[in-house]
């Protein structure tokens, strides 16, 4: 018997003017992860750029324009379906003023040393602990 496919999912820590990372809670009745704190971005539609897609989804889920810098890490999730793979970016805002989409109800701009202690869904944990360690550039 075959083992579940993997699908890819992309992520952004996008970082201020100040240092700063954005992570946007999502909303009661979401599906997955209600309530927790989250990373921007999203699934990748096909014959779609993973690049072009977290642009894409970060547009619509914060109205924010970015550019993305470099690969920062990665995740996994096992779903009852598909085993999800989150390649996870490093990102930095150009313009714009967070404007939330239907998926979030509210946002916060966080210091890297507070990333650790907020409510993120369990597979960006370890991540995020290593992340929040790692010397700044």
């Amino acid at each position: 018997m075959p083992g579940k496919p993997f699908a890819l999912s992309v992520k952004v820590m996008i970082q201020d003017e100040n240092g700063r990372y954005l992570l946007l809670k999502r909303s009661a009745s979401s599906k997955a992860n209600a309530g927790k704190w989250d990373l921007p971005g999203g699934k990748i539609e096909p014959s779609e750029s993973f690049d072009k897609a977290l642009l894409r989804e970060v547009s619509e889920e914060t109205g924010l324009a970015i550019t993305l810098k470099h690969v920062a890490g990665t995740a996994e999730s096992e779903l009852p379906a598909v085993k999800v793979i989150y390649l996870i970016l490093e990102g930095r805002l150009d313009t714009g003023n967070v404007i939330l989409s239907s998926e979030h109800e509210e946002f916060a701009w966080v210091e890297r040393n507070e990333l650790p202690g907020m409510d993120l869904p369990e597979q960006f944990i370890p991540f995020i602990r290593q992340y929040s360690q790692k010397a700044v550039p």
